[in-house]
């Protein structure tokens, strides 16, 4: 029996939120079956199968996400990966920045975002700050 978590949480890192200004888009979603599983099914024979996912955030202001599985690389291409894309007005609108923590609830179908931003003190000048950017599971 497959468990659908119904929380999931991940740290956004620069390139997750278009600091970088690298081409590639949206925030890659790890093939850990615990996080796909929070995510709808995409059909893997299809190429480059994707659905729409509509999500509430803490606002009340409803957005619509791309969830994504690349696999090109099965075809001549380069890319096997999975990725929650069409986030960035969503990101400038509500001053998202890496660090921050992206929380995403499932509940009857219905997807809910959340993003906290950091506690304690700024980061010293002249060092980094150094994320986890590991998507978690949070509530099964």
């Amino acid at each position: 029996m497959n468990i659908r978590p119904t929380k999931i949480t991940k740290v956004l890192s620069a390139n997750d939120v278009g600091e970088t200004q690298a081409h590639q888009a949206g925030i890659l979603v790890p093939k850990a079956p615990d996080i796909l599983g929070f995510f709808p099914s995409l059909d893997p024979t299809l190429e480059n199968p994707r659905c729409t996912i509509r999500v509430v955030d803490q606002w009340q202001a409803a957005w619509t996400f791309a969830f994504i599985y690349y696999n090109n690389r099965f075809r001549g291409g380069t890319r096997n990966e999975y990725r929650l894309t069409r986030m960035t007005e969503f990101f400038r609108s509500r001053n998202v920045k890496s660090g921050d923590s992206l929380t995403l609830t499932r509940s009857s179908g219905v997807y809910e975002l959340s993003v906290a931003k950091p506690l304690g003190a700024a980061t010293p000048p002249g060092q980094r700050l150094k994320l986890g950017t590991g998507w978690k599971v949070v509530e099964i």
